[in-house]
């Protein structure tokens, strides 16, 4: 795969969306190099680019996906490719895929190791299930927004402090979530498990993903069956989708206890820095090498049971953090649940968002995910 590469989907000025790959700060209009017969690495090539979203080149499976970025690497440096690109500022990035299904895991166990200790002081940080098999909860397809939207701030039920009973309203407790989305492509049978040695077969790419929290809201009702209004409001995805193949790769500490057979590989963790922008300062620095479960696994498991993939699922990582507080990938660990207000330049501290706050996640080799805090209607 060409080192460097992404695809999105952008509208140049005065056109209309269509599949791009992004190299640095260039975009290729991967429908205008098949119309000039440039690129035709599988068939129904130009078809599938001249579509406004990834999903016919998604389906289109591995082969093609590879085929597509040896043939793009051949075209680095040619004239008549250039004609085809635009400045990246130059063009409007819009949502990549057709998100299908959105599923969200809990797979960082420092994060998960956190939350317990806010959440369950005193008691055992991770529920006993934790380190057997990848935690996770299916999330809203529908409220998944590309980088850049505004995050309109949320209402929902909740219970103060003290209270007896439970208010309504906007919540008071806006979070973030640093996580990345790994982008299913090829589909698989319903009824047919993904075995986790071909799971990642079926990985087309990897995006920076924002789950925003509402955790006040979440605290109230995510018992007895897990989030709902408290984050189901908006995610949003970076606007590239990075091959899996493009990013680097370690060798992890070994899962103890040993997983079951279905989940059992070789460990292993993405290497690719993380960081956090609250309002113009870097708040906390990351690295997807602390997720405990890898994406091949979630696959296996979210399907273990016959559960199908479709083209354009989404699957979160869940918060990615490390062992340092500086290391944090949300804000309710940063500031330990408001405890330990963090502190920004100039003055300022948060707690949790306030209405006009940007936050960008960025990562090494993946690019970033914008969003901006309005107020609740």
């Amino acid at each position: 795969m060409t080192a460097g590469l992404s695809y999105g989907v952008f509208s140049p000025r005065g056109g209309s969306p269509r599949a791009g790959a992004r190299a640095g700060d260039r975009v290729l209009d991967l429908a205008a190099l098949a119309r000039a017969g440039l690129l035709d690495a599988f068939p129904g090539a130009a078809d599938a680019f001249a579509a406004p979203a990834l999903d016919g080149f998604m389906a289109a499976g591995r082969a093609a996906w590879e085929a597509t970025g040896a043939q793009l690497a051949t075209l680095v440096g040619d004239a008549r490719a250039e004609r085809h690109s635009h400045a990246a500022d130059d063009v409007a990035p819009v949502l990549p895929f057709t998100v299908a299904d959105y599923a969200d895991f809990y797979a960082s166990l420092d994060h998960a190791t956190n939350l317990g200790r806010l959440l369950r002081p005193g008691g055992e940080p991770l529920p006993p299930n934790w380190r057997h098999l990848p935690v996770g909860y299916h999330g809203r397809a529908g409220t998944v927004v590309v980088s850049g939207t505004d995050v309109v701030r949320p209402s929902g039920q909740f219970l103060a402090a003290g209270a007896g009973a439970p208010s309504f309203g906007p919540t008071t407790r806006l979070d973030i979530e640093l996580e990345l989305g790994f982008v299913i492509g090829t589909p698989s049978r319903l009824g047919e498990p993904v075995p986790v040695e071909r799971a990642l077969d079926h990985l087309f790419g990897v995006v920076l993903l924002n789950d925003w929290s509402a955790r006040d809201l979440q605290a109230w009702e995510y018992q007895p069956l897990g989030p709902f209004l408290g984050k189901s409001f908006a995610t949003s995805i970076g606007a590239w989708v990075t091959p899996l193949s493009a990013l680097p790769r370690i060798a992890a500490p070994a899962q103890r206890p040993e997983p079951l057979p279905y989940l059992r590989e070789p460990p292993w963790a993405l290497d690719v820095a993380l960081e956090v922008e609250l309002n113009g300062a870097i708040v906390a620095r990351s690295n997807a090498r602390h997720l405990y479960w890898t994406p091949a696994q979630m696959i296996a498991h979210l399907t273990a049971n016959g559960a199908s993939l479709r083209t354009g699922d989404l699957l979160g990582s869940g918060t990615i953090s490390g062992p340092e507080r500086d290391q944090r990938g949300s804000l309710i660990e940063l500031g330990w649940n408001g405890a330990e207000p963090i502190e920004l330049p100039g003055g300022a501290t948060r707690t949790f968002l306030d209405d006009g706050d940007a936050v960008v996640l960025r990562g090494a080799g993946i690019g970033e995910v914008a969003g901006r805090i309005v107020p609740a209607p």
